[in-house]
């Protein structure tokens, strides 16, 4: 299990993403049209594995979001029914970029 993560790796892994994703014009509007300002969220099962004050949010998609998972240090995807609290868990390594590259293509198939 990795480190917590804290609010400067995950400031920084938005903005290389902006840096990324700036060659792909569509993808880049659709991650600005996702991401919030970094929040934690709590997982609604709670675990000893959860680390402390719960997971990085870094985006919004109707009922989804998209997260940072410290357990297994990747970003992931999930659906959560009330504000503040997650669903279930994703257990993807994926960087950030990687994610929402993948949630954009999927989109438009």
């Amino acid at each position: 299990m990795g480190q917590p993560a804290n609010i400067e790796r995950i400031i920084k892994d938005m903005g290389f993403t902006d840096d990324i994703l700036f060659l792909q014009p569509k993808c880049l509007k659709f991650w600005s049209y996702l991401k919030i300002q970094p929040e934690k969220w709590e997982w609604r099962e709670k675990s000893v594995f959860e680390p402390d004050g719960g997971f990085w949010v870094v985006g919004i998609l109707g009922k989804y979001i998209l997260y940072y998972n410290d357990i297994e240090e990747g970003y992931n995807f999930s659906p959560y029914t009330n504000y503040g609290e997650i669903d279930t868990i994703g257990c993807s390594q994926g960087e950030l970029y990687q994610v929402v590259e993948s949630i954009f293509k999927n989109l438009q198939d």
